[in-house]
Formats: structure tokens, sequence, C-alpha cells
């Protein structure tokens, strides 16, 4: 029960830290930054939200398959 405990705990933290504790990324390219600086700024974080939106979908779906690989291979 305790190594459950510690196992799950560890996991908790984990993704404690990274919701609540997030660097602002961004991840514009120079044509993207300068279309989005003629949008003005409201607009310009939604295009940024977007294309991190965009890149981080691959991503997850590669951890996540590269994650049940591994736990079925265990």
């Amino acid at each position: 029960m305790k190594r459950f405990f510690k196992k799950y705990l560890f996991a908790s933290l984990l993704i404690f830290s990274l919701l609540f504790f997030t660097v602002a990324a961004e991840a514009q390219c120079s044509i993207c930054t300068k279309t989005a600086s003629q949008m003005g700024e409201k607009p310009a974080r939604g295009l940024n939200m977007g294309i991190l939106y965009l890149a981080l979908s691959p991503f997850a779906i590669v951890g996540f398959i590269g994650y049940r690989w591994w736990k079925k291979n265990k």
C-alpha cells in the first residue's frame, strides 16, 4: 500500500507542477510573428495558443502509443 501511495503521490505532484508552474511559451516563427503583430494583442495570443495546440497533439498521441507499448512489453 505504501508503494502504491508513493507512486500516485509522485504522479499527482508532477501533474500539479506542470499545470500551475508553467512558463509562457512562444511558438511563432518569424512570419507568424509579423502577421500576429499586425493583428493586435488578443488575436496574436489566440494564434500562439493555436500553434501550441497543433504542436502538442502529435506529441501527446505518440507519447500515449509509446506508453501503451511500453506497458504491454513490460
